[in-house]
């Protein structure tokens, strides 16, 4: 089907059963293997990325309860703030390859690299490999992408996830299948076990294209969605029904919840009350920081949020393009057959889109700007869509005006994106402005007249529509960023990031980083050789996560984390911790642990008080510590 007002029906051959040729396939090949390059290029070189994930991953190697339940560390004290699906995929590559930073970030590249070529089959079903091929190119040169598929928080592989499911509703909506929808909701399933309750953000669009054009009555189309339910619930279900029955004192707490309830941290702090903004004192939760740390948390909530300082440069390179083509597809497409092929992908990337965006620009909760590689796939589906079927029309004037349109606007974007880091490469920008108008100009005045050059054309609209995007994310995998505030594209792009120096390239980490929250241990050797000593069932103890994590993963040691993330938790208890003490299970206390919002109440202040009050303290290479045997 070809996007133009004047002809409602395509005349060309139908999209979804042209199959690849040699040079669709060696295009394949070179936008794979070039994903490939750019993820795993010095891969490793920023070091652990985020202690915080790498230290579970690291635990999850050492012990199998600390795999099953994402512990932050292999003693079992607490888990991280996520489902630990993904710290399964980092931890089993540790363990069949040795654990480092290259193993543990390997498996995200590679899912990068899977995530590109599951677009590409997506989208070449609807409209061809030629689609495909942009689609994929546009996610593979997302700046987000470029980022996160280098990183290792959950990210890459909920992404992965999300876009496996879109290819199996894909299948779904093509024959009515039941199968397919199952298929979708086990992934889904997997992607809550992932991120929790962010996966069901593509369900609407998802659930929408198949409920619109899937080739079957109305009440079993409803019903085979039913079923794609069911199989999301039964595949997400055991595992919270296994934490929830497996006694509680046998495994490690539930970091991030209130009750130590799997099931209330999905609904609590990583559901409504992230949405809501009341995470308990969590940053950026009711009292939002200000300044340059307010970038590590997207800015403002609002309906600019997505192309503000935070989010703009990640992941919005192509969003007004894409949402030009969803609109005047939707339009073009509306008295098509129910089943129309495109009008239900437009629909499927559509709804992913318009729902994320919407809660990612209003909530008013914790929020990070890498959280936009969830709209990657969509924008670059829809892209790869749009600008195929409007280019198969173009011998139509509103298809060339469309067109036309895409290409100016995405110059113009890219230019201003591109000016809030005026001193890197200026020369970018206006190269990119003056060759988006000027494709512009000649998609308008009539390609369709040029014949072969027509395709000169086409690659020439391409390189500059991508150009900025591309750019910044080579910079991101030069120059790999580091610690939980990690942002993509050059630094000069996050002057003003005032959270322990730029999450982004260049950059020193955020919280526990050099320069962040509290004095790394990275070089403190007198310590680490102290922690390495112990046989204990914990080497040592810290408020919050920052020391613990980065000691860890110095040592190979179990490291109590108490309060978790920012040592807010209610884990362990004053009683629960004298307990540990008095069998001997935890051997020093550290003082000057990262103490985040709610780190100075409760249990974290309640035993750090008891241990000043009742050891005696030791300086440790310039670090305060407390022999817990003595």
């Amino acid at each position: 089907m070809t996007l133009t007002a004047d002809t409602p029906v395509s005349t060309t051959p139908a999209p979804p059963r042209e199959r690849p040729n040699h040079w669709t396939r060696a295009a394949l090949v070179a936008l794979l293997a070039g994903t490939a390059v750019l993820y795993l290029w010095g891969l490793g070189s920023s070091g652990w990325a985020n202690d915080f994930y790498a230290a579970a991953a690291q635990a999850g190697t050492q012990s199998w309860k600390a795999w099953l339940f994402g512990s932050l560390d292999a003693g079992n004290a607490i888990t991280v703030d996520k489902p630990p699906a993904a710290i399964w995929v980092m931890a089993l590559s540790g363990r069949l390859f040795g654990f480092s930073a290259f193993t543990m970030l390997l498996p995200q590249a590679l899912m990068g690299v899977a995530s590109v070529g599951v677009l590409y089959a997506a989208v070449r079903r609807v409209s061809g490999p030629g689609a495909g091929l942009l689609a994929g190119l546009a996610l593979a040169v997302t700046p987000v992408a470029a980022s996160m598929f280098r990183y290792n928080n959950p990210d890459a592989l909920l992404v992965l996830l999300l876009v496996v499911a879109a290819y199996l509703m894909v299948r779904a909506i093509e024959t009515g299948g039941t199968r397919w929808v199952v298929g979708a909701g086990v992934v889904l399933g997997f992607a809550f076990l992932t991120k929790m309750l962010q996966a069901f953000l593509v369900v609407p669009g998802l659930a929408l294209a198949f409920l619109v054009a899937a080739p079957v009555a109305f009440w079993p189309r409803v019903g085979k969605l039913a079923a794609g339910a069911a199989a999301m619930i039964a595949t997400a279900g055991p595992f919270l029904a296994l934490v929830s029955l497996w006694p509680a004192d046998s495994r490690p707490y539930i970091g991030g919840s209130t009750d130590n309830s799997l099931l209330q941290l999905a609904l609590g702090y990583n559901g409504i009350q992230r949405v809501m903004g009341r995470e308990g004192g969590m940053p950026g939760g009711g009292d939002r920081p200000g300044g340059g740390a307010a970038l590590f948390f997207g800015g403002e909530p609002g309906i600019g949020r997505m192309f503000g300082a935070s989010f703009g440069a990640e992941a919005s390179w192509l969003l007004p393009a894409a949402l030009i083509g969803l609109v005047v597809g939707l339009w073009f497409t509306r008295r098509t057959a129910r089943t129309a092929a495109v009008r239900a992908s437009l629909l499927l990337w559509g709804g992913w889109l318009l729902v994320t965006a919407a809660v990612f620009s209003f909530m008013d909760g914790t929020i990070h700007p890498y959280y936009t590689l969830a709209l990657a796939p969509a924008v670059a589906a829809l892209v790869g869509i749009c600008a195929t079927e409007l280019w198969r029309g173009r011998q139509f004037w509103a298809s060339r005006a469309v067109l036309a349109a895409m290409s100016a606007v995405t110059g113009v974007w890219s230019f201003i994106l591109l000016d809030r880091a005026p001193d890197w490469q200026p020369w970018l920008r206006w190269v990119v402005l003056v060759g988006s108008i000027i494709v512009a100009a000649i998609i308008a005045a009539g390609v369709h007249r040029l014949g072969r050059l027509t395709v000169a054309v086409a690659a020439a609209a391409i390189l500059v529509g991508g150009a900025g995007s591309a750019a910044y994310a080579i910079e991101t995998a030069a120059h790999a960023p580091s610690g939980p505030g990690a942002m993509a594209g050059p630094a000069a792009a996050h002057a003003d990031f005032g959270f322990g120096g730029p999450g982004g390239p260049g950059g020193t980490g955020g919280p526990g980083g050099p320069g962040g929250f509290g004095k790394s241990v990275s070089e403190n050797t007198e310590l680490q050789n102290l922690v390495k000593a112990t046989d204990n069932r914990w080497a040592a103890a810290s408020v919050g996560s920052m020391t613990a994590g980065s000691l860890e993963l110095q040592t190979g040691t179990s490291v109590m984390a108490i309060g978790g993330f920012t040592g807010g938790d209610n884990s362990p208890t004053l009683a629960q911790f004298q307990a540990y003490v008095a069998d001997g299970q935890v051997r020093y206390f550290i003082a000057g642990g990262h103490r985040g919002p709610g780190g100075d109440s409760g249990a974290a202040a309640e035993i750090t008080a008891w241990v000043e009050k009742t050891f005696t303290p030791m300086d440790v290479g310039g670090t305060t510590v407390y022999d817990l045997a003595r």
